[in-house]
Parts: structure tokens; C-alpha cells; sequence
């Protein structure tokens, strides 16, 4: 193999198979997308173990992608439930997989990810050393914290988020600011603790340079991981989450020099008004490298109704820069999502993608919308529900209330607009 990653790839002037497939799928010439990965402003995940891999490329330039995540727990542990919600989102276009697993046979779940699933796919791999290891959280060893991240690469994991921001100087400015929440991100809560009990740095900090070596063994992408993300509006854009963001940048241009490759974790609740410029500092702090958000959810109290509050947020991050959506479920903040809930998730995050894609001017972008529009002026219910984000529920809801008016709906029936304007200017009587 003439090069160990896709970014040394890149920077070497080589097309290769994943960056001329990928780009396809941009309508991008591959060049421009070869481009954009060497100077690290799109990411290719693509670990050389993930064999059922269709590779797609995540920058600001290309369309907003959007990523889903599921996993087993200690109180729901059904692989099969699991495996079925990556069926469904794979089905539903997610071009991400994400396993939070934190409980059960994981390793066996994410070798059967890598074997069938054709989205890019991620973990968080120090939940495994806390499942595998079975041991006190301060008894963990640096040294199991790296081999924990090894496991995930090894099982063929194309991005892994690490908490890698979250040093002891973090961790100062954090506890000389409190929160309303304080830190809410479950891995670098779990990091953080060891850190307070242990006293020691972080061990992915402090051994940042083997963390990369081994990333670039498997052309791993890093997802440098938002510990400091916010979980409250009260705590948006607070010092812990600025000083993070500031480590993260420094830490990318030190993985690009080994030609890995990189994506920068944000937030977390936020503001409207706020996400803009969050979206413009982070391209400063971290030299324009894909941001890679939840949400963000941009009001705190719509329990139940969490999808919609992030793809309100999303869509303006990913107008103003943001390139990769976590998706959000109705179940955020309440429990395990159900199959039901990561549909309704991820079709919210699709929406807040390509709105978001729309308003920065993406090529091509409002071809889609433009065409849905001409087949509804044309009343041609078959090709709307074929241009439908979701076209089964869009026929299913039409189907459950017959009209008794052909081409019209059970909305407006005879008053139907559009059906009215046609005939009348076509010449006919309404």
C-alpha cells in the first residue's frame, strides 16, 4: 500500500478509491474533494478493517451528514433491537453509525457492525474498558485506557471519540468556573473522575503521540470529544468549553502532522443566538476542521420533544459551518430510544441537514426541493411520495384519509388551490 492513511494520501497528490467514491456521492470532482482532505477541511472515515464500508466524506464544503447513535445498556441489553435500528437508519439514509454500548458482548456487536454496515461507523472506546476491565473506575491504568481505544480500531471503528481536551488545565478552569450543570458528557464525566481520584493527567492527553500512531496504523479518524460540552443554555460558550476548544485545536494540527485525520466534537445546549458565532470560533480555534455537533439543542425544556429543539439548532449550525449532525430523539434525556424514536431523530437531524445545506448555497441543494414543488403543482402524488424524505409515512397518511375528490386531499377537498389554479388557467370552470 503506497500510503498509510487517506490524508497522507491526500497530500501526496493520490485519488483514492474511498476519495473518488465519496465525491460521487458530493457530485464533486474527486480532486476537489482530494483537496479538501489534505488540508484536513473534510474528513474521510475509513479504517481499513471496515470492509462493508460505502465511504462518504464529512467537511463544511460537502452536504451536512448525519449521524445516529444507539447501543445496548445494563437495563436494556438486546443486541438484535440494536441491530435492527441500524437496518432502519441505514434504510432511512443516516450516513453514520455511532455504538454507545455500555453494557453486554460489545465487541462482538461492533464486529458484526463492520462486517454488514455500509455507514460510517464510530465509538467511544473507554465505556469498554470500563465493561471489559470489570474494575473500580480509579484502578483503571493509562496504559488500559490506550488499549481500550486499540479494541475499537481492531473491530474495524471508522471515527472514535476521545476526551482528549479534558486536561488537568481544563479541568482547572472548569472547577474555577462552576456550572449549572457541570459536565454532562457521559465519557469525560468518567475521564474526569479518574483524573480527581487518580491524580494523574489524562492518559489520552498525556499520550496523545501513541494514541495517534495508532490511529494512523488503521487510518482511524480521531473525533476529539467535547467533554466540556454544554448541558444547560446557562452554561453555552462558558470558560471550560473555550478552553477545551482551544486544546482541541492545538491537538489538531498535531495529528495532522502524522497525517491523521480529524473532526471536532461541539455542542450540546445552546442559545439561538449563540450558535453562529460559536460555529465561527470554532473554525478559528481548530483551523477550519469539521465540527461535528449535537444538535445544538437550543432550549432546555421540551423533554419528550428534544428532536425538534436540535433540529432547530442544527440546521442554523450547519447554515453557519457546522459539517456532521449527532441526531437527537424524542427520547433524549429520558431513556434507551426505541425503534420508533430514532426514526423520528433521525428524520429531524435529515431535515435540519438539508435546510441547513440549502441556506449556505450548497450546489444543487434546492434541485430537490424544486422538484417536490413542481410535483406538487402538477398534483402527482406518486412522485411526491417518491421524493419524500420519509415517502412510506407520507403514503401512509394519505392512504388512512381517502379524499372524495381525486388528486385533491382531505384538507381542502373542492377548495384544493392547487387543483383550482390549474383548471382555471387552463381555461376551465372551478
Amino acid at each position: 500500500m503506497p500510503y498509510c492513511t487517506q490524508m497522507e494520501a491526500a497530500k501526496s497528490g493520490l485519488i483514492t478509491p474511498e476519495i473518488d467514491k465519496a465525491a460521487a456521492g458530493e457530485n464533486m470532482a474527486p480532486e476537489c474533494l482530494r483537496r479538501l482532505v489534505a488540508r484536513g477541511l473534510a474528513v474521510l472515515p475509513a479504517n481499513r478493517l471496515h470492509r462493508a464500508l460505502n465511504p462518504r466524506a464529512i467537511g463544511s464544503n460537502l452536504k451536512t451528514k448525519v449521524n445516529v447513535n444507539l447501543g445496548s445498556s445494563k437495563d436494556l441489553t438486546d443486541p438484535e433491537t440494536e441491530l435492527a435500528k441500524v437496518r432502519a437508519a441505514v434504510a432511512l439514509g443516516a450516513d453514520a453509525i455511532m455504538d454507545l454500548s455500555t453494557f453486554g458482548d460489545t465487541q462482538s456487536f461492533r464486529k458484526k457492525l463492520s462486517e454488514t454496515c455500509p455507514a460510517v461507523l464510530g465509538s467511544v472506546p473507554i465505556y469498554d474498558a470500563i465493561v471489559d476491565l470489570n474494575k473500580p473506575l480509579k484502578d483503571i491504568t493509562a496504559s488500559e485506557w490506550l488499549s481500550s481505544a486499540r479494541r475499537h480500531a481492531e473491530s474495524g471503528m471508522d471515527f472514535l471519540t476521545v476526551h482528549v481536551g479534558l486536561n488537568r488545565e481544563t479541568c482547572r478552569k472548569f472547577k474555577a468556573n462552576p456550572r449549572l450543570t457541570n459536565i454532562v458528557s457521559r465519557g469525560g464525566s468518567l475521564i474526569f473522575a479518574w483524573m480527581e481520584m487518580t491524580g494523574q493527567e489524562n492518559p489520552f492527553f498525556e499520550r496523545y503521540d501513541e494514541l495517534l500512531d495508532m490511529c494512523r496504523e488503521y487510518d482511524v479518524t480521531l473525533s476529539l470529544g467535547d467533554a466540556c460540552r454544554p448541558g444547560s443554555l446557562h452554561d453555552a460558550s462558558d470558560p471550560s468549553q473555550i478552553q477545551e476548544l482551544i486544546v482541541l485545536g492545538e491537538l489538531t494540527q498535531k495529528a495532522w502532522a502524522k497525517d491523521v485525520q480529524v473532526m471536532i466534537e461541539g455542542p450540546g445546549h445552546m442559545p439561538l443566538d449563540e450558535i453562529e458565532p460559536h460555529m465561527k470560533l470554532q473554525k478559528s480555534l481548530c483551523h477550519g476542521a469539521p465540527f461535528y455537533v449535537l444538535g445544538p439543542l437550543v432550549t432546555d425544556v421540551a423533554p419528550g420533544y428534544d428532536h425538534i429543539t436540535s433540529a432547530i439548532g442544527g440546521a442554523i449550525a450547519a447554515w453557519h459551518g457546522a459539517a456532521f449532525l449527532c441526531y437527537v430523539t424524542p427520547a433524549e434525556h429520558l431513556r434507551l430510544p426505541t425503534l420508533e424514536d430514532m426514526k423520528e431523530g433521525l428524520m429531524a437531524a435529515k431535515i435540519a441537514a438539508h435546510a441547513g445545506d440549502i441556506a449556505k448555497g450548497l450546489p444543487g441543494a434546492r434541485d430537490w426541493d424544486d422538484s417536490m414543488s413542481r410535483a406538487r403543482q402538477a398534483l402527482d402524488w406518486d412522485k411526491m411520495f417518491s421524493l419524500a424524505l420519509d415517502g412510506g409515512k407520507a403514503r401512509r397518511y394519505r392512504s388512512q384519509s381517502p379524499p372524495e375528490l381525486e388528486n385533491t386531499c382531505t384538507m381542502c377537498g373542492d377548495m384544493c388551490a392547487m387543483r383550482n389554479m390549474n383548471r382555471i388557467l387552463a381555461g376551465e370552470t372551478v
